[in-house]
């Protein structure tokens, strides 16, 4: 079975107030050690994944650079990663090969380099096309910069485009937020990701708006029914636009769903490489299902070397991802090949799960299909969570 390859680059132009992934501005100075580090991880990922009991294959059908913002690496940086991943396995012919960018670092150099590198997929941070939006949470971008991305990259060739929309960011209404998903859809891009602003303690706007605070412009954040009716509002629209819903926060036109994405949700191997890096493969032990590992997650110890955290999949734990997972996906979980696959007791633990979501109104189920309703993608993480019954087995995290 072919994998995925995913790569962190966890360096910005500026730390937006929002984000509370493993990323942040760091000195120049610094890329050079990283992409160092990444580039021997990929060249030792045979012995890695089988030090850590995983079945690797030599076949790559996705590459996907992630972050952070991974076009502010010198073009040369990226060559080298890229030469490494094609040194070390055999990418596809029409693989699909991603790369995050902020809106204004594709320089013409840039662009040229990503064409060079073989990316046919650009997925652009845009978040708001409503410049008070945008600057009020750190974007250092304004819709003009879009715009003008999105043509140069078609000018080049780049037709597969995501834009990231945010909703519930400080300032948006619901006329702003109009003429956001407006403006996405006249881009023509054929695929936009929609999330909901997250409140947690690991950004600093989240801690602000737990603190009850003015800093970050957290007293402009509109409050959470209001962030709910404008992800209801991006569902209806893009629909209307011709970009259908297929995942909770992913909407795409037909065929441009992202192929690296649905392997996290469908349960596909793909390998992590660079700062906080997940990966997933089969296992070779009859008794496991699977093997999943993580990289450290900051600059520091994923440099210094720091162990890798691996986790053990269980058969029981399979199933449950594959409940969690794939519940995303607006097509729902298909019981039939779960039968086949773990057995009818085992899937018989769920079926109280299943029954009370149907209950609740966030699951419906047709037939041997279940799926989240309209409702429980706004409540998708208690669904998720009721389907986590085998807690007394989930602790088997070991450093390698």
């Amino acid at each position: 079975m072919s994998f995925g390859i995913y790569i962190s680059v966890p360096f910005c132009r500026t730390k937006c107030s929002y984000c509370n992934f493993a990323s942040d501005v760091f000195s120049r100075a610094v890329f050079q050690r990283y992409v160092d580090r990444v580039c021997v991880d990929i060249g030792n990922a045979q012995q890695t994944s089988q030090q850590m009991g995983g079945q690797i294959e030599r076949e790559v059908d996705s590459i996907y650079l992630g972050g952070g913002t991974p076009t502010v690496l010198e073009p040369d940086h990226l060559l080298r990663m890229f030469e490494a991943v094609r040194s070390q396995f055999s990418v596809a012919a029409g693989a699909e090969i991603t790369v995050e960018c902020a809106p204004g670092t594709l320089t013409p150099f840039m662009l040229d380099t990503l064409l060079r590198c073989g990316v046919n997929r650009v997925s652009l941070g845009v978040q708001s096309f409503i410049d008070q939006e945008a600057a009020s949470v750190g974007r250092l971008h304004k819709k003009a910069t879009v715009l003008d991305d999105v043509s140069r990259l078609r000018a080049a060739g780049i037709t597969n485009i995501n834009i990231d929309l945010i909703a519930g960011l400080p300032h948006q209404t619901a006329e702003s937020w109009h003429e956001s998903l407006s403006q996405a859809i006249a881009t023509g891009a054929p695929h936009v990701s929609v999330y909901m602003l997250e409140v947690d303690e690991d950004s600093r706007l989240g801690r602000e708006l737990i603190a009850g605070g003015t800093h970050y412009h957290a007293h402009f954040v509109p409050d959470e029914d209001t962030t709910a009716d404008f992800y209801l509002t991006a569902c209806e629209a893009l629909e209307r636009g011709g970009i259908a819903q297929y995942e909770i926060s992913n909407f795409a036109g037909n065929g441009f769903e992202s192929r690296h994405n649905l392997k996290y949700w469908t349960r596909q191997p793909y390998l992590g490489f660079g700062v906080d890096a997940h990966s997933m493969l089969f296992s070779v032990a009859k008794e496991l299902e699977a093997v999943r590992f993580a990289t450290a997650d900051s600059l520091e110890k994923y440099i210094a070397g720091t162990l890798v955290q691996k986790t053990e999949v269980s058969s029981i734990v399979a199933l449950e991802e594959s409940f969690f997972l794939g519940l995303r996906l607006n097509r729902g979980v298909n019981l039939r090949p779960l039968k086949d696959k773990f057995g009818v007791p085992m899937l018989a633990d769920f079926r109280r799960t299943i029954v009370e979501q149907c209950e609740l109104g966030l699951l419906e189920q047709k037939d041997d299909i279940i799926r989240l309703t309209p409702r429980g993608r706004l409540l998708s993480n208690e669904v998720f969570e009721a389907f986590l019954i085998y807690d007394h087995i989930r602790d088997n995290r070991v450093s390698v």
